[in-house]
């Protein structure tokens, strides 16, 4: 496999920076830093092994064969380029939590719907210092006194009320 030269980054450095707490953007700006410092030393090198002049070093170098021999040496050189093993399992991972976003964002919106109507019905009730005892019961009838189908005694609290047991009092040790 022959080794491809890279020109440019892949990275959207901006879209991660949005996505980065504001406390940890400094530790991510130190990050691309460094990816860029990386980059600019990997770019500084050339792209393929520089050419030498073998014909120059026959002439001078009065051992015979030697040249030859690290010329044929020099030219066999492969740098291995390392294989990709990740990206198919990192695009199949990444299929399978695009398809959670999907569901979250579609479960939300269905819970944000339930909401917003809660949220209209509050907003047509009238405001609580403005209701009488009856506007009350009919907002909230479970909630709401009601002398028929469940009497209270005053102060109208559940631990008052008879068949509550008093807490931390008459309780088997």
């Amino acid at each position: 496999m022959a080794a491809r030269r890279i020109t440019k980054s892949s990275i959207n450095w901006q879209a991660m920076l949005d996505r980065v707490h504001p406390e940890q953007q400094s530790y991510f700006v130190a990050f691309k830093a460094k990816a860029d410092n990386y980059l600019r030393r990997v770019m500084a090198n050339p792209a393929a092994l520089p050419k030498i002049d073998w014909a120059h070093y026959k002439k001078s170098v009065p051992v015979a064969g030697m040249v030859d021999t690290f010329q044929k040496q020099y030219e066999s050189i492969q740098i291995p380029y390392p294989p990709d093993t990740m990206t198919a399992s990192v695009e199949a991972q990444e299929k399978e939590v695009m398809a959670e976003v999907k569901k979250f964002v579609a479960e939300s919106n269905t819970r944000i719907t339930e909401y917003q109507k809660e949220l209209d019905h509050l907003n047509s009730l009238l405001p609580i210092n403005q209701m009488t005892m009856e506007d009350y019961k009919d907002a909230y009838p479970e909630l709401a006194l009601d002398g028929e189908k469940r009497p209270t005694f005053w102060p109208h609290t559940p631990e008052e009320q008879p068949g509550m047991e008093q807490r931390g009092e008459g309780s088997a040790h």
